[in-house]
């Protein structure tokens, strides 16, 4: 007997196997793609992310000081006009020279305001990002990053990019503060790293297709191998960043040339080197004159132009085996090896003074011209290692300085006393503001037209307990120079809206005092609401205290000083400018500038009335003074002939030795008292002679 059994198609291990494999492997395939392209990209945006995190903190820490004014105050500014300030080239060269070896393709910066204050890209500056995602984090203090690919829709920037694409926002600090001042977004190009990695993704399924188990271990082996990509640019990335750190850490970032950690470095090495040969080295200390004028008169960007053209001349002097150095400022230094003779370095000297000096530079449409002077140290005579090498030159250069502009000097042993008698005088100054010593005399202003007294100079002296009075130009120098002239001008300040509200309680006429601001103590920051405070602290109105600010004072950033101007003018003290005409302001600038007095200056008082120049110079200043409605002042008036030729071109009032020296308080006072009573009598003469000081 049969049995018969009815069956369908026969059934295929293989085939189903085949089927089943296929989805396998094509799941796994997917699963594993997807998760390489995950951890692939996310890799690359990482480490994206810490290289543009590397490169802000560079510039937070080595180019914000430099550029932080302008971003901070860009909002005063029209979001039109950004693109085109003067600000932005420099800024910009900056952060090229910033991304230069990096795979960085553009840079913004937003304030933060979320206005986009610079951009690699001009036409970006001006844009609005206050409600971007990245920005809002950012400005909150955390770091926003994401990768965009090519074709496809930049949701921070809301473009379609045209490749791949790594986007960071950043938080900018000043170091050792939490606040954010700014927003930095760099953008780095990883297209060639998407590029590789989507190749690699096509292979993988190739070998995926024909073998599983070639499949799994070609995954791992690709997938080293993207790594070994990744680390291998990340290694690229971290060399080419810890050159660029060692290169500003060793150069100066205005001049490229040495710093004076550097050249003090190699300037060991080369006094190693001729102990060991028997040669001689010299160091030259070079302070470079004139830059000062031009910063103020012309602009920062100009000035440091000037300087690294001074800085190219004075490399062009000097041998490959030399080295040449800025040490900060104006200040210059060169090493010269192999020396034989004196002679040969105060030749080498001569060379340099003429290479700096003799042409002018053209810089920004002027012709600018700078002298120098330097100091030369001598080893080993003058210092048997860098330091005292550095230290005796730079004695030199200061004792040059003193002997006038284009002169050198080689070390002496009697330039270390005077650089310590320098040493023990900033010393002294110091303990001066602790001990107060200080005091101040006044010099009375009078009114030609009325023969009153309109005013007092305060004029601060060091009654120093050795040395008795001490003048000001011996210590006001040390003092500008040791950054002690603000606190002594603080001191000054209180002291004579101290006085000036004594004497209006002992019942003296109320008068205005006029208090010098020197160029730092302009700069402060809040200058008005400090002086607020002293005025409500000695219960002095404010129409009794003048401020007196010098044209270079005022035109070292000329916005930013008419806005602290019309700041002390709203607190309610009147301005005056002193020394007027010795400057580099010019009429548009001086019409800006909200003043109430222009003092002439006494160098053109000191030839009338027999100097025809003079006169003119006078007269044209009192009239221009008059027709912008400000009282005008001379200064430094000595002589009879002097007041009358005053008087005759109608000056409103004067100041000097002829109506009288600088007063002590109490004698001041006196001094007020007695010409309030010759202008009662109706004696209006006896009110301006010598003799009634």
């Amino acid at each position: 007997m049969g049995i018969s059994v009815a069956l369908g198609a026969p059934y295929s291990v293989t085939r189903h196997f085949s089927v089943t494999s296929l989805i396998g492997v094509l799941i796994v395939l997917g699963v594993l793609l997807l998760f390489y392209r995950h951890t692939a990209f996310n890799a690359i945006k990482d480490h994206e992310a810490r290289n543009n995190v590397a490169m802000t903190q560079v510039f937070a820490n080595t180019l914000w000081p430099v550029h932080a004014s302008y971003i901070e105050h860009a909002s005063a500014h029209p979001r039109e006009s950004l693109a085109e300030r003067p600000e932005i080239a420099p800024l910009r060269k900056d952060v090229l020279r910033q991304m230069q070896g990096l795979n960085v393709v553009k840079v913004k910066i937003y304030d933060v305001f979320g206005t986009t204050v610079f951009s690699t890209d001009p036409n970006q500056i001006g844009e609005d990002k206050s409600r971007n995602a990245g920005f809002l984090k950012a400005s909150g203090g955390g770091i926003a990053s994401e990768i965009t690919f090519r074709n496809k829709f930049d949701a921070f920037e809301g473009v379609v990019n045209d490749r791949n694409l790594v986007a960071s926002y950043i938080p900018l600090r000043k170091h050792g503060s939490d606040r954010v001042e700014a927003v930095m977004e760099v953008y780095s190009d990883v297209t060639d790293f998407v590029a590789q990695l989507e190749e690699t993704q096509w292979q993988i399924v190739g070998v995926v297709l024909s073998s599983l188990t070639l499949l799994y271990l070609l995954l791992y082996a690709l997938a080293r191998r993207a790594d070994e990509i990744i680390s291998r640019q990340r290694e690229d990335m971290r060399i080419a960043h810890e050159r660029m750190l060692t290169h500003q850490a060793h150069h100066d970032s205005l001049t490229e040339l040495p710093n004076r950690a550097s050249f003090s470095e190699r300037l060991d090495s080369m006094v190693k080197a001729a102990k060991r040969a028997g040669t001689s080295v010299a160091v030259l200390c070079v302070d470079v004159h004139g830059l000062k004028g031009v910063n103020e008169s012309l602009g920062q960007l100009t000035g440091d132009r000037l300087l690294r053209a001074v800085g190219e001349r004075l490399t062009d002097c000097l041998r490959e085996a030399d080295i040449t150095a800025r040490l900060g400022g104006p200040e210059f230094a060169a090493a010269l090896s192999g020396v034989r003779s004196i002679e040969q370095v105060a030749s080498i000297a001569e060379k340099i003074q003429r290479a700096v000096t003799r042409t002018t530079y053209p810089v920004d449409g002027h012709d600018l011209a700078v002298t120098v002077s330097i100091g030369i140290g001598m080893h080993p005579e003058d210092g048997a290692d860098a330091p005292q090498l550095v230290s005796s030159a730079d004695a030199a250069m200061h004792h040059a300085a003193a002997k006038g502009h284009n002169h050198y000097q080689f070390h002496t042993p009697d330039m270390d006393a005077r650089a310590l008698s320098v040493l023990m005088l900033e010393q002294d100054l110091r303990r001066a503001l602790e001990r107060e010593e200080f005091l101040l005399h006044y010099q009375p202003q009078l009114d030609l037209n009325t023969g009153r007294l309109v005013g007092m100079e305060a004029l601060v002296r060091w009654q120093h307990p050795e040395r008795g009075l001490v003048p000001p130009m011996e210590f006001i120098p040390v003092a500008e120079e040791r950054d002690l002239i603000v606190p002594i001008g603080c001191w000054v300040l209180r002291e004579a809206c101290r006085q000036n509200k004594a004497w209006q309680d002992a019942g003296l006429p109320p008068l205005p005092v006029s208090v010098n601001l020197s160029a730092l103590q302009f700069q402060q920051k809040d200058l008005a609401g400090d002086v607020a405070r002293v005025l409500q602290e000695c219960g002095l109105e404010p129409r009794y205290l003048e401020l007196e600010l010098t044209e270079s004072a005022v035109l070292r950033d000329t916005e930013k000083s008419i806005a602290t101007m019309h700041a002390l003018r709203a607190v309610g003290v009147s301005i005056s400018l002193d020394d007027f005409g010795t400057g580099y302001s010019s009429l548009s600038q001086l019409k800006r500038l909200p003043l109430d007095k222009l003092k002439i200056d006494q160098a053109f008082v000191r030839g009338l009335p027999d100097d025809e120049y003079d006169l003119a110079i006078s007269s044209a200043i009192i009239g221009m003074g008059k027709a912008m409605n400000l009282t005008v002042i001379a200064e430094g008036v000595e002589t009879e002939e002097q007041l009358r030729a005053l008087k005759a071109i109608d000056c409103a009032a004067i100041q000097g030795y002829f109506l009288s020296r600088p007063l002590s308080a109490a004698a001041c006072a006196d001094f007020a008292r007695q010409t309030l009573a010759t202008a009662v009598t109706g004696s209006r003469e006896a009110s301006t002679p010598a003799a009634s000081a």
